[in-house]
This record gives C-alpha cells, sequence and structure tokens, in this order.
C-alpha cells in the first residue's frame, strides 16, 4: 500500500522545504467507546471500541484499555461505520461561495467526496490542491469534463500517458500549458465525466474516452439520464468500463416514462464492466427533492430491486441541493438513505453501509489499477486510514465525522482543528499536501 502521505514527485517540485512525513512522536489515541461497529467488508456488526492513532486505525475491540492521555468519544447507542465515500459529489465546481458544499458534507458524515463539474478542467486539480494546502475538512478529487479533455491538442497516445504522469514536460509545455502548476497537477484526477445531458459528442469523441480512460486507469463516468444516450455509450463502449451517473435520474420521466426508461438503463448494467450508481435523495420515501427531481414510485420500486439483486452497489449524492451547481440531491440524505433502506427491508444495514463505504472503494481500486482504495479507505480494520462516520440510529444524523484520524465535525458543528486534515485524491492514492498553495515558494 502506498503511504498515506507520500507525496507526488513533479508536485513536491512546487514546495520548498515543507515535508509531507508523518510527525516521529505518536500521538495519543482517539478511542471510540460502545457504539454498534458496522463494517461490512470485514463482516463486522458488534458493541465494540475502536482506536485510533497516527491516522489510522489501531484496534477494534472490546474493552479497549485507555490511559490519561487517550481521548475518548462516547459512542453509545450510536452506529461507528467506515467514513461515507460519496464518488458523485458536486463541491461548487470551483468554487460556491453560498453553500460551501464541501463543509456542508463534512457535517453529513462525508468524508471523501469526488466532484465531476461540467466544467472541470486540466486545471481543477491545481485549484482543488491549492484549497486543501489552505485547508479541508474532507479528502477530494476530481474528474475532468470530457469536454475539456477532448479539446486539448494532445493526441490519444499522449493523453494517455499524461493520466500515467508518462508524458514529457517538455510536450505539455508545447501541447497542455505554459503553466508549470497546471502541467505538474493535469494528472492527478480521478476520472473522466461526459456530459451529454447538455452537450452531445460525436462516436470518435467517445470512443477516445473510451481509450484513454481505459488504458490510463481512469474511471469513465457518464451523464444518465436519457435512456438513448446510456443506450448508445453502452454500445460504443465495446467492452471498456463505463460507469453510469445518477442512473435514479432516468426513473424521474424527464426522457419518457420513468418506469420504462430505468427498465431500459438497468438492462445495461452487468455490475462489471458497466456499473451504475443510484442518488440517496431518491431512494428515500419522499422520492427525491423538490428543487431536483423526483423519481417516479415504480421505478423507485424498480431500483430497491436493482440493489436487493446487487445489480446496483454503489449510492450517491450528486448533492448539493442548495448549491449553485445543483445536483439531483444532497449529503443530507446519504445517512437517512441508508437507514431507510435497511428500515425498509431492501438491505440489510451492513448491505446498506457497504453502498457508500466498501463498494465505491472497491469500485475506485478496480477502475484505477491501485489496491490502496481497497486497503485503506471504506473499512474499519486494523491499518486502515481513520476516515469514521459515527450515526445516531435514530435522528438519521452523522454526531462524528472523523477524517483521517481527526474529528472534523461534531452534531453538526465543523471542528476548526479539523480544517486541514483533508487530502487530494488522484488514480495514485491520497496527498495530504501538494505545495500548490505554496505560490509564492514556485521556482
Amino acid at each position: 500500500m502506498p503511504a498515506y502521505n507520500a507525496s507526488i514527485p513533479t508536485i513536491q517540485k512546487l514546495t520548498s522545504s515543507a515535508s509531507t512525513s508523518l510527525p516521529l512522536d505518536k500521538p495519543a489515541r482517539l478511542i471510540l467507546r460502545g457504539g454498534r461497529v458496522v463494517d461490512p467488508r470485514n463482516g463486522v456488526d458488534a458493541v465494540l471500541d475502536l482506536a485510533v492513532q497516527d491516522a489510522s486505525i489501531v484496534a477494534v475491540a472490546e474493552g479497549i484499555p485507555t490511559t490519561s492521555t487517550d481521548r475518548v468519544l462516547d459512542c453509545r447507542g450510536l452506529v461507528v461505520m467506515p467514513g461515507l465515500l460519496d464518488m458523485h459529489l458536486h463541491l461548487g465546481d470551483l468554487f460556491d461561495i453560498y453553500e460551501s458544499p464541501i463543509f456542508k458534507a463534512a457535517r453529513d458524515g462525508v468524508t471523501l467526496g469526488l466532484s465531476p463539474g461540467a466544467g472541470n478542467t486540466f486545471l481543477a486539480p491545481a485549484l482543488l490542491g491549492a484549497e486543501i494546502d489552505r485547508g479541508l475538512p474532507l479528502n477530494v478529487g476530481v474528474y475532468l469534463g470530457a469536454a475539456a479533455v477532448l479539446g486539448a491538442s494532445l493526441r490519444q497516445e499522449e493523453l494517455v500517458a499524461l493520466f500515467r504522469q508518462e508524458l514529457d514536460q517538455a510536450v505539455l509545455a508545447q501541447k497542455l500549458s505554459r503553466n508549470a502548476i497546471t502541467n505538474s497537477t493535469a494528472h492527478l484526477t480521478v476520472g473522466i465525466k461526459d456530459h451529454m445531458g447538455h452537450f452531445i459528442m460525436p462516436d470518435d469523441a467517445i470512443d477516445t474516452v473510451f481509450e484513454v480512460t481505459a488504458r490510463a486507469g481512469l474511471i469513465y463516468m457518464s451523464h444518465t439520464q436519457d435512456p438513448e444516450h446510456a443506450q448508445r455509450m453502452a454500445r460504443l463502449s465495446n467492452g471498456r468500463p463505463l460507469h453510469l451517473a445518477h442512473a435514479t435520474a432516468a426513473g424521474c420521466g424527464t426522457h419518457g416514462d420513468g418506469e420504462a426508461a430505468m427498465r431500459a438503463v438497468l438492462a445495461l448494467v452487468d455490475g462489471e464492466a458497466i456499473t451504475a450508481e443510484f442518488v440517496s435523495s431518491m431512494l428515500l420515501e419522499n422520492r427525491g427533492r423538490r428543487d431536483g427531481l423526483k423519481i417516479q414510485p415504480a421505478a423507485q420500486e424498480l431500483a430497491y430491486k436493482a440493489l436487493q439483486d446487487g445489480k446496483v452497489k454503489i449510492i450517491i449524492s450528486d448533492g448539493q441541493s442548495g448549491s449553485t451547481m445543483k445536483g439531483f440531491g444532497s449529503t443530507t440524505d446519504n445517512l437517512p438513505c441508508i437507514f431507510t433502506l435497511a428500515r425498509l427491508g431492501v438491505l440489510s444495514l451492513p448491505d446498506a453501509v457497504a453502498t457508500m463505504t466498501c463498494n465505491p472503494a472497491k469500485l475506485l481500486s478496480e477502475r484505477t489499477g491501485n489496491s490502496f482504495f481497497i486497503e485503506a479507505l471504506g473499512h474499519l480494520g486494523e491499518g486502515a486510514l481513520a476516515n469514521i462516520t459515527v450515526a445516531d440510529p435514530l435522528s438519521h444524523a452523522a454526531v462524528y465525522t472523523i477524517v483521517n484520524g481527526q474529528p472534523v465535525a461534531f452534531d453538526g458543528t465543523l471542528v476548526r482543528e479539523g480544517f486541514a486534515t483533508g487530502g487530494l485524491v488522484s488514480r495514485f492514492g491520497i496527498s495530504k499536501r501538494t505545495g500548490v498553495g505554496d505560490l509564492a515558494l514556485y521556482s
């Protein structure tokens, strides 16, 4: 497993003497006492204690003894689960001055969010890296917009080399940008998203994106609302990996009958090459948000069955609904969705938790070829990165949000000490510090 704080060579050039190493002296442990620990990847569902040290989980057991230096959180009556991984969360794109979606997500129990903004360009990783260096409470990453990728002067082979971090800097300076900061961070993305809900691309352009994502280890996420577009994407994939974004949007009836559209989209999903995700808001009993879209009742039943059958294994927010860039849902609905699915008997509580923890971590590892995600994220085993969501099963709200071992939110209030705990997510893992924000130190 790559080290959590390992720097990425091209980014390190932008820093002065800043170190990304953890401190040599071990800090006091953080003990989560007496909560119901639900860890689906490791098959755990029991009342246990959990100990965190050096940003990692170091013990999960009954009655962990404490010392006077330990910090203890009383989790009795609460559910302790792996930190929520929201792999489709609009983070302001980039950036939202009204809703502050990153901070709202932290209050809602999200520990990692990936932003698929329609306008995300090659500059997006640098902008987000600068925010990380100034201090954010979450692990965050971006998908690039397909139009931005296709608009570059780089040929297909060069794009593949770029995302593999193998393209010569001289070529980048000639064909992508004269800005060394952009060139040093352009490869730091988790995927590419097409937004053909807004813009239509020709077949050859789509084929280029498929080739680049498949060969470079990126997620190809496609805007899914119109079933005809989804069918076209599945046809053009030719066995190459494809992830259908917010597939429940097809069931809202914006492109014909919602039930028929939902059936058509689900018929494309094989769980291997073609995967899909559902919006948490649309799985609640009110079927969605008034400022978004509501899924039709028959389509929602189809979504429930797809979850039960294991056809669709990932739930996302596509939030925030109150932001300038509105999604179809909100992070506020993530935990209520998990508990509602369990209460309705659609999924067991562990299986519902898995949809926003170990399942997206598995997909990230499979599509990027990096075992870091499944090894370090989405579970509560010893050695895992300490991303933890502690939720109240009665209010369905996050009580504690812990990111990389640091409490960042308590009862809906942000903890300022945790503002600098997040890292930048790329296909290479998580970098705690990028150096992009230290522009004055650039030489």
